[in-house]
């Protein structure tokens, strides 16, 4: 096959499985009511192969909008209510000790916990403590787990989505940056339109939600996934997104914003969820290559975690937002 005709094919295969990412679109859509933009990253994210963060305030729909994905894509799903006396073995799993009724003989065998399943949604992960959040860790990263120096492989595909309260913050425990980074996207879930909210009440109030259907299978989601890696990014693209990661950093940074209003910047991972982020959002858009746009649209939800603050913004209420719409505006292509 020569290199146009295997182009052709691939754009072909690229049409095909786009109109099945529109599809998965709209099977969340009959349930999730507007937060449009929410369901974007969240396949996005998904596309990508990462985990994500989601931020808001409790009845926003967000357990609802996990569930919705898991059924939209026939994968399975579980939930997790982390609490302040959740240990690691309530995620991961323990070993039990059984007896075999014919010989007697008494054997451990590994109990697989929660975190064995293909859609994790970890509700207000910053209630546990930090020896049970660090339970995530391996999983999330190597997707495995390790216990009793055994190790034991997690399903395919693996999508942690934990959520956190933005407003309650009595009682828990923040994550490690270290933890921070391991999630691809943080996307922030806002409140309504007054038009949404009334459709939203009218209807769960009526008649209820139906579940969403199955709009793409797992082996489907696999190929896209594979294909995401295979997006084209152009060497001064490349070198655009990791001089906007590297601006993050006051102490080499030209960003007057950064230098007055950041602690702390992000690390090399930083470049590397935000290329594959971007190659993600280009092959929801049916496109073979990355553009600047792809790069400018998943800079705040792949930096939001991953850049902190220094004291005397937090003090003027200056938002992570702010301080990256001017990096963006001051870092250019080229």
């Amino acid at each position: 096959m020569s290199e146009r005709d295997a182009l052709a094919w691939k754009e072909t295969e690229i049409a095909d499985l786009t109109a099945k990412v529109g599809a998965l679109r709209e099977s969340m859509g009959r349930v999730i009511i507007g937060q449009h933009e929410v369901v974007e990253l969240l396949i996005t994210c998904l596309l990508g192969g990462g985990h994500a963060l989601v931020e808001g305030v409790p009845g926003l729909g967000k357990t609802l909008l996990v569930k919705s994905l898991a059924q939209a894509t026939d994968m399975q799903f579980r939930r997790v209510q982390f609490t302040p006396d959740l240990m690691p073995s309530d995620i991961v799993g323990t070993e039990i000790l059984e007896e075999d009724t014919s010989t007697r003989q008494r054997v451990f065998r590994f109990q697989q916990g929660p975190v064995f399943t293909q859609v994790l949604l970890a509700d207000e992960i910053n209630r546990a403590p930090p020896k049970t959040q660090s339970a995530l860790l391996e999983a999330m990263q190597e997707r495995a787990v390790t216990f009793a120096g055994q190790t034991h492989k997690l399903p395919r595909p693996f999508f942690v989505l934990a959520t956190q309260n933005p407003i309650e913050q009595a009682g828990t425990y923040p994550l490690p940056e270290a933890q921070l980074d391991r999630f691809l996207l943080r996307i922030d879930v806002g409140y309504p339109t007054e038009e949404e909210e009334v459709l939203m009440v009218a209807r769960t109030t009526h008649a209820g939600l139906d579940d969403a259907q199955p709009a793409m299978d797992v082996q489907t989601l696999l190929r896209l996934q594979q294909l995401v890696r295979d997006i084209e990014i152009g060497e001064h693209l490349l070198r655009y997104a990791t001089r906007l990661v590297r601006a993050t950093r006051p102490g080499e940074s030209t960003v007057a914003a950064v230098k007055q209003h950041i602690g702390w910047g992000a690390g090399p991972r930083a470049g590397q969820a935000l290329v594959l982020a971007s190659k993600a959002r280009a092959l929801m858009q049916g496109r073979l290559a990355v553009t600047r746009e792809d790069i400018g649209a998943m800079l705040l939800p792949v930096l939001a975690h991953r850049v902190l603050r220094n004291f005397e913004a937090e003090a003027d209420g200056i938002a992570i937002a702010d301080v990256l719409q001017s990096l963006r505006n001051e870092i250019k292509v080229g």
